[in-house]
């Protein structure tokens, strides 16, 4: 992922510690990070550039599956942004129909170009990311064993949103 040198620098220790490769397993979230991982989010939150950019540190904390700290910041961002991450949190609490909500809210946010839908398959519609679309398949999934592509479209959707909020920075 390709994000401005100042940003890149700061996360480049979370990416290493953990890879988009094993973050966000989990469709619905049942369990948070470890202590040195959340330990490592809070310092990095803490230091600019992320530490006056709160759209990047809410996207940190769903990368962490920490909710509650996410919908902190997220709740706080009266914006399309705010409510992009306001309502994939939820989705990742299993609040479905608070997350359409949110979504409603978000509207056509130009972060949707910004979503890889080639490598992340299906779940958009007319080729486009689609985040209803996406609340639903993720509803309709097997908790117990969630389908490793709904997992690779979470991936390409937060790498697509936090990508766009490093641009915008």
């Amino acid at each position: 992922m390709t994000l401005p040198q100042p940003i890149q620098q700061a996360v480049q220790p979370l990416f290493a510690a953990l890879p988009i490769e094993d973050a966000m397993s989990q469709l619905v979230v049942d369990h948070g990070a470890s202590a040195e991982l959340i330990a490592m989010v809070e310092r990095i939150c803490y230091e600019e550039p992320i530490a006056s950019h709160p759209k990047l540190a809410a996207g940190l904390w769903l990368y962490l599956d920490e909710l509650d700290r996410s919908h902190t910041i997220s709740q706080s961002i009266s914006d399309a942004t705010g409510s992009f991450w306001h309502g994939i949190m939820h989705r990742r609490e299993g609040d479905f129909g608070n997350s359409h909500y949110w979504f409603r809210k978000v509207g056509a946010h130009p972060a949707f170009d910004s979503i890889d839908t080639a490598a992340s398959g299906g779940g958009y519609s007319g080729g486009g990311y689609d985040g209803h679309a996406f609340i639903d398949e993720v509803a309709a999934a097997d908790m117990d064993n969630p389908p490793d592509a709904l997992i690779e479209k979470q991936r390409a959707e937060w790498q697509g949103l936090f990508k766009w909020c490093g641009k915008q920075t």
